[in-house]
């Protein structure tokens, strides 16, 4: 069986690196390369890879939120984060956006094609060292944020208003106002530079340009 897969990264040489390596493989094709999540998100359904190389720092939509995008197009798309970060923290939140795995960019190449192949199969894949990262609360003690309040975090903490999210995720202003109560009452925080911070130390605004105050 052939596996479809799409590069979405906006550093070239990564993705050219990646590419060439996975082309390497007679069961696999590269259908597409992307340089940011809303490409990812607008193709998917044209491309429909099997499986997602998504970086999680790009211009624009987060490798984060697409990924929560791209899953609810396609439920079935298996995606597979790159990414420098090895905190706890990154992994943890992006395995609860719905990726499937979470890869370092500086792997051995074998290990990119051992990972996409384990999601293959419908396992998680963890970059070596990593299983402790998929710990079902955050190590602070507060209750833990679905995926979709996470991705309000993501667009309250960049300072932008119940409308402003609604409009970004395609949901009516009172479901943001609910999901804004739950993560206020969750994390007991009550103030958008709380919010801000929260997100900063746990990942979620990684790439953002965001930076506390």
């Amino acid at each position: 069986m052939t596996i479809r897969i799409l590069i979405v990264d906006d550093h070239p040489m990564v993705t050219e690196g990646i590419q060439s390596i996975l082309e390497s493989y007679d069961d696999i094709v590269v259908v597409g390369t992307l340089n940011n999540g809303q490409d990812a998100v607008d193709q998917l359904t044209t491309l429909a890879p099997d499986v997602v190389l998504m970086d999680l720092s790009m211009p624009g939509l987060s490798g984060l939120a697409a990924t929560e995008m791209m899953l609810e197009i396609r439920p079935d798309t298996r995606i597979l984060i790159l990414s420098m970060h090895d905190s706890p923290e990154y992994i943890t939140t992006a395995m609860r956006h719905g990726a499937k795995g979470y890869v370092l960019k500086d792997v051995p190449t074998d290990e990119i094609r051992t990972a996409i192949d384990t999601v293959m199969t419908g396992a998680n894949y963890m970059c070596t060292g990593s299983a402790e990262a998929l710990e079902p609360n955050i190590s602070d003690g507060r209750e833990t944020l679905t995926g979709r309040e996470q991705t309000v975090l993501l667009e309250l903490a960049q300072g932008k208003s119940n409308k402003e999210v609604a409009i970004n995720l395609d949901i009516s202003v009172r479901t943001v106002e609910t999901h804004r109560k739950n993560i206020r009452r969750k994390l007991d925080i009550t103030s958008t530079a709380g919010l801000t911070r929260y997100a900063l130390e746990h990942g979620v605004l990684q790439g953002t340009g965001v930076s506390p105050n």
